[in-house]
């Protein structure tokens, strides 16, 4: 609060009540020393994750039998959970190049992927993206990197999932 006839000076103090001793707990340097220390803790963590990114070879999932021979249809996609309960994942039988399954998690946002048999590839009808059903690469919008492939093994009359492969 104010006083009408108070002069400006006392005004500024009521406004502002913090005294000139206070004001130097952080100094400038001492600031800017802080920063330029955070600054280069995050470009090393940034870096350390690339390079964790880069050498992480890990291989998903484990042996399961995911359908009979005579349930696949060519050029018709099996939907499946691969590798685990809540992971999706598709398998579709090209007469040309055999078996090929791939995650259904689009390398983009994480939308779910669905084969359109007529342009022969995986949509992803969330921004338009689409991937190549032989190789899993992506050919169309904002998706840069390949799906998940999931190597496959055909024993007697059963197609086993035998791991996901990044």
């Amino acid at each position: 609060m104010t006083q009408r006839g108070a002069p400006p000076a006392s005004r500024w103090r009521q406004e502002f009540p913090y005294h000139w001793d206070a004001d130097e707990h952080v100094s400038r340097r001492e600031l800017l020393r802080f920063a330029v220390f955070a600054s280069g803790a995050l470009f090393a963590g940034t870096v350390a994750l690339a390079i964790l990114g880069r050498i992480d070879d890990r291989r998903r999932g484990s042996p399961r039998a995911i359908a009979k021979v005579s349930d696949v249809r060519p050029g018709e996609p099996l939907y499946f959970n691969y590798p685990g309960s809540q992971d999706q994942a598709v398998l579709v039988y090209l007469p040309e190049q055999g078996y090929v399954a791939y995650s259904q998690k689009c390398t983009h946002l994480s939308c779910a992927v669905y084969y359109q048999r007529e342009q022969r590839r995986l949509f992803c009808p969330c921004h338009e993206g689409a991937f190549d059903i032989v190789t899993g690469e992506p050919v169309q919008g904002p998706p840069r990197r390949r799906l998940p492939r999931i190597a496959l093994e055909r024993r007697g009359d059963e197609l086993f999932a035998l791991e996901e492969v990044p």
